[in-house]
């Protein structure tokens, strides 16, 4: 059944605010989640800052396995904190106290091969980490294929496992490779009062792209030495300013339909 045109003229009226309105929520929960952290909390050496982004340097090695099978462990060491993709000053970051990851994992490739020549894809099955805080200052390196690190005194101040991943290879045509990674993490706090942004972040979000000279490839895999990545962290559920913008634009939907409605009438 058609409606009549005045009666039909509320109910678009209504579906445009409400367009309006889950716009606007969006655009709120788009921008990066800012969090403020407290080295001093865990008794090191920093003071407080708040930022949105944290860049970092991947230390790991990846090892093929039997059945398009692989397992990668290593270490991400917190290179320096952005707020909307502004760099922060350091103050005192890897000179005073520093922050690494610690992590683990293993997957299945979909479409696997010689990296160097055909690209790969696969998806991570699990992975495990913790966020580690230390004094002074440390290295990265390896032993061999093993990741190593020089931070002593160190603080866990997080940990996690794995949400989802996938990781992928792109051959460059000369026998080189760039690997990449994302994956999203549940995020545990071990020290109360180092993360002080509320409500507590419990979503870590990562994503790695590696050019060809931090690749180091041998036999059955590959090292990754200080490649690229950054880590950045979101909650579960949207923010409570998200519904509460969301709540109040229907509630100005509610409110004008009403009016409109009377003055039809």
């Amino acid at each position: 059944m058609t409606l009549p045109l005045l009666s039909r003229k509320p109910v678009a009226f209504q579906r445009t605010l409400l367009a309006i309105a889950l716009a606007a929520a969006s655009a709120s929960a788009s921008a990066l989640p800012q969090f403020t952290w407290d080295p001093g909390a865990a008794g090191l050496s920093g003071s407080a800052f708040t930022a949105d982004n944290l860049l970092v340097s991947n230390y790991s090695t990846v090892t093929f396995g039997a059945g398009n099978t692989f397992t990668e462990s290593g270490y991400l060491a917190v290179s320096a904190a952005q707020l909307g993709g502004v760099t922060l000053p350091s103050n005192g970051l890897n000179a005073d106290y520093g922050f690494y990851v610690q992590f683990s994992g293993s997957g299945t490739l979909q479409e696997a091969g010689d990296p160097g020549s055909v690209s790969t894809r696969g998806t991570l099955t699990e992975l495990t980490y913790t966020l580690y805080g230390y004094n002074g200052t440390a290295s990265f390196g390896f032993a061999g294929n093993t990741p190593t690190e020089t931070a002593t005194g160190e603080v866990a101040l997080a940990s996690g496992s794995l949400v989802l991943g996938t990781v992928a290879t792109t051959p460059l045509g000369d026998g080189t490779f760039n690997p990449s990674a994302n994956a999203k993490l549940t995020m545990s706090w071990l020290v109360d009062g180092f993360q002080t942004s509320l409500p507590l972040y419990n979503l870590a979000l990562t994503s790695f792209s590696n050019t060809t000279s931090q690749v180091e490839p041998f036999a059955g895999g590959f090292r990754i030495r200080q490649g690229g990545g950054s880590i950045n962290f979101a909650t579960a559920v949207p923010e409570p300013s998200t519904y509460a913008l969301l709540i109040s634009g229907l509630a100005a939907i509610g409110f004008v339909a009403r009016r409109r409605g009377r003055s039809e009438k």
